[in-house]
């Protein structure tokens, strides 16, 4: 995190190139104008999925995708040479019948000569429940960038802990020597990251809000330090608090005034260092061993209870047939 003492980190409303920090209240379109050819390093986002939220308004699927070109093609503009592109989605729901965004999407991105390096599935447990489909636990981060061979990516800062950091080579040369890296494993394709819902240390207002460490992963890997990070759908500034947490530039535009606010609120808590945020690697919370009374299933117990009831009942009528 960068020092806010060793570094000017006031919020600007407009864009400028020696800024840290930049909180449009607008359309990104509108941002994105001012921004210049191949200045920024990664852009993340998850935008609006057309599904009828209350910050969007519900559109045929084809004026959804055109609305999105025009950002898509503007973000292109921007991108950096060695930078990448990350767009988040899940699946547009159109009379109990999905379509992944991601695969509609993909076609507006290779288009414009961009090339898909990861499919990445982001897992989690929290959700709608669905009662004639298997309820949906997992969204897709599709991540572009140019056709170069050095775009930038960095391994190293997102390993993982190793399952078995003592297995060794069992022959050839390098027999008897450990066969993991000692900074952990590569996080693969599938993350598996708690969602922001009620209980969630970062929760707000919104209804779709972005974990921070999900993002953490994603800039800690494909951007350096005081590179920028563009957020064209910022909604409740996350994308940018985890830049400024990680030593980035943040910018990014949000059109709903009171989720400008909530962005505010919680970047300046993180120049502080007072935001309150998941950890990006934390072991996911089992209820089991945290002994958790809700994992009782209360119907076993109705169970358990109507079956001693009656041997209650037997126990008295052998009690007064002794009486008599």
């Amino acid at each position: 995190m960068i020092n806010m003492f060793e570094k000017n980190l006031q919020i600007s409303e407009s864009f400028k190139e020696d800024e840290s920090i930049v909180l449009y209240h607008g359309s990104c379109l509108d941002l994105l104008s001012k921004i210049p050819d191949r200045s920024i390093q990664l852009i993340v986002t998850s935008p609006p999925y057309n599904i009828g939220k209350e910050y969007e308004k519900k559109l045929k699927l084809e004026k959804y995708l055109e609305q999105q070109k025009y950002v898509i093609q503007e973000c292109e503009r921007v991108l950096s040479e060695n930078g990448s592109i990350c767009w988040q989605v899940g699946n547009y729901v159109d009379n109990g019948s999905i379509i992944p965004l991601d695969t509609v999407l993909y076609p507006i991105f290779s288009n414009l000569g961009l090339v898909l390096r990861n499919r990445i599935i982001w897992h989690f447990e929290h959700g709608l429940h669905c009662s004639k489909r298997f309820s949906g636990r997992y969204e897709s981060v599709i991540w572009f960038t140019r056709k170069i061979k050095n775009y930038v990516f960095n391994l190293d800062p997102v390993r993982i802990p190793q399952k078995y950091p003592g297995k060794k080579y069992f022959k050839g040369p390098k027999a008897g020597q450990y066969s993991c890296n000692p900074l952990g494993k590569n996080p693969g394709d599938v993350w598996d990251i708690p969602n922001v819902k009620s209980n969630h240390i970062e929760k707000t207002k919104h209804p779709c809000q972005f974990p921070v460490g999900l993002i953490e992963r994603l800039i800690l890997s494909m951007s350096n330090e005081d590179d920028w990070v563009f957020d064209p759908f910022v909604g409740t500034g996350t994308s940018i608090v985890a830049a400024i947490r990680n030593g980035r530039r943040g910018v990014g535009a949000e059109i709903e005034k009171k989720y400008v606010d909530i962005s505010r609120r919680r970047i300046q808590e993180a120049v502080l260092g007072t935001l309150k945020v998941r950890p990006m690697n934390k072991p996911k919370y089992d209820p089991n061993i945290s002994g958790n009374k809700l994992t009782e299933a209360p119907w076993e117990k109705k169970a358990q209870d109507q079956s001693i009831q009656p041997m209650l009942f037997e126990n008295r009528g052998e009690h007064k047939s002794e009486n008599r």
